[in-house]
This record gives C-alpha cells, structure tokens and sequence, in this order.
C-alpha cells in the first residue's frame, strides 16, 4: 500500500466546507418545496455526486500521483457498492414507518448526514489504530472475512429488521412520541409537553442501520488505503449519492438476486489482501518469532479495482439475466394457466 499522502490542515478544512457546502444546497432544495423525487431527478443527482467523485479523483491523481488515485478509487466504488447493500434496510424501514414520499429525500438526508459525522469519528480513531498497531490488520481482515462468510450463506428471505430495535428502542423509552407525522417536523409540542414525531425516529433509524454497515465498510476501505483523507473523502462521496440511488433503483434493487455474493467476493477478497499486509507488517512474537513475513505476496490497488469491478460486473449482468428469465417464465406461467382452464 503506498504511504498515506501529507495533507495540510487547509485542506482538510477546504474539504469538508465543500461536503458541507452541498448538504446544505441540497437541504435548501428540498425545504423550498417538498416533493416525491422521480426517477429523472434523481439520475441528475447521480449523475452530479459522480462527476464530483470523479473531479475530486482527478484532482488526487495532478497532486498525489497515480497510487493514490488508484486507492481513492478503488476505495469509492468498494464503498458506493457497499452502500448499495443498505438500500434493502432503507426500503425495509421506509415500509415500517409508511414514511410519505414527499419526505423521504429529507429523511436519507438527515439520517446519511449524522451517519458521516459517526464514520467520520471511526475513520479518525481506525487510521490511529493502523499506524500504532499492525495487529489491526488482523483484526479487520477476520471481521471481512466473517461478513464475507455471511453476505454468502445468509439469506436476506430470513432476515428481519425490527425498527423498534437497537437505538429506536432506547429513543421510544426515554423520550414520548407522537402516533402520527406531522409534515417534516421533527418535534411537536402536544398538552403543554414536546413530543418527538415518527420522522425523528426513522432519521434515528437511517442514520443507526447506516452505522452498523459502517463495521464492515471500514474495514474494507482500510483494506485498501490507510490514508484518512482519501478513506473519509470516499466515505463522503458514497454516502452522498447513495440517497439519490435510492430513489432511482427502488424496486429494482431486489433483481441484484446476486449482489450478496458479489459483496462476499469483494469482502473476502480484501480480507486476504489485509492478512496478506498484517503478515507483511507483523510483529506479533507467536508469528515468524515477530518478525515480518517478507516472501508473502501483496496485492496492489490496481490489482484491487480489476478485480472489484470485474466482479461487479459479472455479479449485475447475472442478476438482470436471471431476472429476465424469471420474469419470462412468469408470464409464460401466466399464459398458459387460462388455457388449462379453459380445457378444464
């Protein structure tokens, strides 16, 4: 992995005013006029959030050099194909609370909005973490493994997501809640004492089930580059346009019939690749008597994004294939069920 780029504090800062700066452009157009987002709008959306994903790669391979903008890269599509993942439990908790169209844009805002500020805090502790201690390495090449594990044998048919559960619950305990929504409002004020309405408690949701992909997102992004910059800057460009990709795909998210196993090769590919450099970069004294495991081959970033995309690839063109000919076999079905009537 090449070494993390010197990034000044003027940058940082640049960085996140215009991160900041768009959040607060895209609040303004949604509380001007409060609306169902269609699927025009929303491919403009993406399409703007990839152009300045692809901008900033730009401007990180003029000053940082080509390693580097392999790693942002590769890191951004890891981290947006990641994302795609969280849009069955966005779908899941939207149905849950019947949350009205015409705030659901506002909702992913504000719940994708405090999600960064909570990665932000895991990306700032996780870049100490593999600096000061090559044992982490470990540690999240076992975690990506296990998810990988999952993402392949767990079916999300049993699956259940309970949105009264984790954070939700602890909210709903400590704080009264209104029965019903009342425009955007997060709060109301009811029989002389404030209530907290349904739209508080699904942005608490968004933002909760976004975090706890974050446990697996992490890693996987530190698999490929240890720069806090270029891991927080794809965070942040993922996370932006996965709202809008929401709208877009809709339904149609559940004809990737075989994104988990797409996801399972991603992860347990850069699981290999972390134990690979915790071997390289080991000092633990059970291992090699502490010492570094030079002759173990590592992967290189543009060995990582062939890879990646290349699995990407493969696992959408199956899905859509298999979900053609479901589809056709369902209407074939369909066609000949009057006709045996018919004779019957």
């Amino acid at each position: 992995m090449p070494p993390p780029m010197p990034v000044p504090a003027w940058l940082w800062a640049a960085t996140i005013a215009a991160l900041l700066g768009l959040i607060l452009l895209d609040l303004i157009i949604v509380n001007r006029k409060p609306h169902k987002v269609t699927i025009a709008e929303s491919a403009r959306w993406i399409a703007f959030y990839i152009g300045c994903a692809v901008a900033f790669g730009a401007g990180v391979w003029i000053f940082g050099g080509d390693d580097h903008a392999a790693s942002y890269i590769t890191g951004y599509i890891t981290e947006y194909t990641l994302s795609v993942d969280n849009l069955f439990i966005f779908l899941i908790i939207m149905t849950n609370f019947a949350v009205p169209a015409i705030h659901q844009h506002r909702v992913l805002l504000i719940g994708i909005v405090m999600a960064l500020v909570m990665r932000g805090i895991f990306i700032g502790v996780g870049a100490q973490a593999v600096q000061r201690f090559s044992w982490v390495f470990w540690l999240f090449g076992g975690i990506l493994i296990y998810t990988a594990w999952k993402f392949a044998f767990n079916s999300k048919d049993d699956e259940e997501y309970d949105p009264n559960g984790g954070v939700v619950r602890l909210v709903r305990r400590l704080f009264p809640v209104a029965d019903d929504y009342h425009g955007s409002r997060l709060t109301i004020k009811q029989d002389g004492r404030r209530l907290l309405t349904p739209m508080f408690i699904v942005i608490i949701a968004i933002g909760g089930a976004d975090l706890v992909f974050a446990v697996d997102s992490i890693p996987a992004i530190f698999g490929i580059t240890q720069d806090a910059y270029l891991v927080f800057a794809a965070n942040a460009f993922a996370l932006m346009g996965l709202r809008q990709l929401y709208f877009l795909l809709g339904g149609l998210v559940e004809k990737l019939v075989y994104l988990s196993y797409g996801l399972a090769v991603i992860l347990g590919f850069i699981g290999v690749k972390l134990v690979l450099h915790a071997l390289h970069e080991n000092e633990l004294p059970f291992i090699n008597g502490g010492e570094h495991v030079a002759w173990v081959p590592e992967i290189n970033n543009w060995i990582s994004l062939a890879v990646i995309v290349t699995v990407l690839a493969v696992t959408t063109v199956a899905s859509l294939l298999k979900s053609r000919r479901d589809a056709r076999q369902d209407g074939e079905l369909s066609v000949s069920e009057p006709a045996d009537q018919a004779r019957n």
